[in-house]
């Protein structure tokens, strides 16, 4: 259930011009309900909920719920591209070394983009991207021990 003022998935399709179908309202709620889930973890979610559903159709929808903003791509060097639901706040991650998880971080200071470059060299910068990179707290209690 959504909470009140809250649009439904499929309200949230609409909203953003894209054709409701089964597998979009499933995809959306696969990466709204997951933790920076990657294609194939993606995919397993919306067979789960609807059935068959082919990984190229996987691959279209991530781009076109991505091009219209209800879904956020981050690309952690070495991993392969994860997706969340958490749009619009600019914030970052932190990604750990050993085992690959990821966590959200919230920006250290101030509003979007969050940090401001020594030069920007006359764009207009809307957006920062930084991704934080250790040891979990498990990979960390594993390496001490």
């Amino acid at each position: 259930m959504t909470a009140p003022g809250t649009p439904t998935t499929a309200e949230a399709l609409r909203g953003v011009g894209l054709r409701v179908t089964a597998a979009r309202v499933a995809m959306l709620e696969t990466v709204r309900d997951g933790d920076h889930l990657d294609v194939e973890a993606i995919a397993s979610g919306v067979r789960d909920r609807v059935g068959h559903v082919s990984l190229q159709a996987v691959y279209e929808a991530l781009h076109a719920l991505t091009a219209a903003g209800l879904v956020r791509r981050i690309e952690p060097a070495g991993s392969p591209a994860r997706f969340e639901g958490r749009v619009g706040d600019n914030h970052h991650h932190v990604v750990c070394r050993s085992c690959g998880v990821v966590a959200d971080i919230d920006c250290a200071v101030g509003q979007a983009p969050c940090l401001t470059a020594s030069d920007g060299h006359g764009f207009a910068i809307d957006e920062a991207e930084v991704i934080y990179w250790g040891l979990c707290p498990a990979c960390s209690t594993a390496r001490s021990s």
